[in-house]
């Protein structure tokens, strides 16, 4: 029998674009719920315990409120809220994570998508932490910019010209509070004792994402190369079939430009490590789809994994 998938949202950012995803497949069952049901709450919950996998696409504490619901022992939840990314009982969906990873999401009951921003910021420092190259005391700081497809619809709506939004514009910096909710999901992942930084930014594109973490080489208790660090990320995603190290960059080579949306409508993520050695600096830079490895991409890898279905149905480019 196919496994039944319910995606409690779909009619969201997040939820349209699992959906996408998700309905050519012949491999599982889609649960839909009839759009003038959308806010019945006793169809909600009969389609989230007649699921194998309910899918979560609701803002944090609708996504608690549908956790009351659950009243089937069997149904299995993958969460694309913030609500229990640090949470207790939850595993963390970020298969690249550590080689273990991958099996705990399978067995699990519980588990919690990665955030966009922290996805770039995990993949490049938990290597570098593990590998002992990167002091878990080190002080980080972070930048990134988002396409505004990442602030849901209200932003989505005022960016094309359909209502007003306090980030709408052609760039937005914001988080300036320095307590960003994705701060402790970074810093539980990348097994840092102190939080960062982290000042993210929105710009008139749709979608794709930057995050940069800079790095003075020289501050390093072990004085560490960027070819140090490089290698300890081509060896940590060794294999990996979504995640690119790309070639070390070094000052003088010639002048590379990144685009953000180079990886739309994908679920790959680019590792980047620049370098000046003659100032002993490097500068960290995860590239990837916001909607991608950011968000749906990743929830369909995951659903793939705790559905034992990995394989040709996770693909590395949705399309259009």
């Amino acid at each position: 029998m196919r496994p039944k998938v319910f995606i409690d949202g779909e009619a969201g950012t997040t939820g349209l674009q699992i959906r996408a995803r998700l309905k050519d497949r012949t491999d599982l069952e889609l649960l839909s719920i009839d759009p003038a049901r959308r806010k019945d709450e006793a169809e909600r919950k009969r389609l989230l315990n007649e699921a194998d996998v309910a899918i979560l696409c609701l803002h944090d504490e609708l996504s608690k409120a549908a956790m009351s619901m659950l009243e089937n022992p069997s149904t299995r939840v993958l969460d694309t809220s913030s609500a229990h990314r640090v949470a207790e009982g939850w595993v963390y969906g970020f298969p690249e994570l550590t080689p273990e990873q991958p099996k705990r999401i399978r067995e699990a009951r519980f588990v919690a998508n990665p955030g966009c921003y922290p996805t770039g910021v995990i993949a490049l420092l938990r290597p570098l932490v593990d590998a002992g190259l990167l002091p878990a005391t080190f002080p980080i700081s972070v930048h990134a910019i988002s396409g505004y497809s990442g602030g849901g619809r209200q932003l989505i709506e005022a960016m094309e010209g359909r209502g007003e939004h306090r980030l709408a514009g052609d760039y937005r910096a914001y988080g300036l509070e320095l307590a960003h909710k994705h701060i402790p999901e970074m810093t539980l992942y990348a097994r840092l004792e102190r939080p960062p930084i982290f000042t993210p930014a929105v710009a008139r594109f749709r979608q794709g994402m930057l995050d940069f973490i800079p790095l003075h080489l020289w501050a390093l208790p072990k004085r560490t190369t960027a070819a140090e660090l490089h290698e300890a990320l081509v060896e940590r995603y060794r294999g990996q079939r979504f995640i690119r190290v790309m070639p070390l960059e070094t000052y003088g080579a010639h002048h590379p430009v990144l685009d953000p949306q180079a990886l739309n409508g994908t679920n790959l993520l680019e590792l980047f490590v620049f370098e000046n050695p003659k100032q002993e600096q490097a500068l960290l830079v995860a590239r990837f789809d916001n909607l991608g490895k950011g968000a749906s991409g990743a929830a369909v890898q995951n659903l793939d994994i705790m559905l034992g279905l990995e394989g040709p149905h996770t693909y590395e480019y949705f399309g259009d």
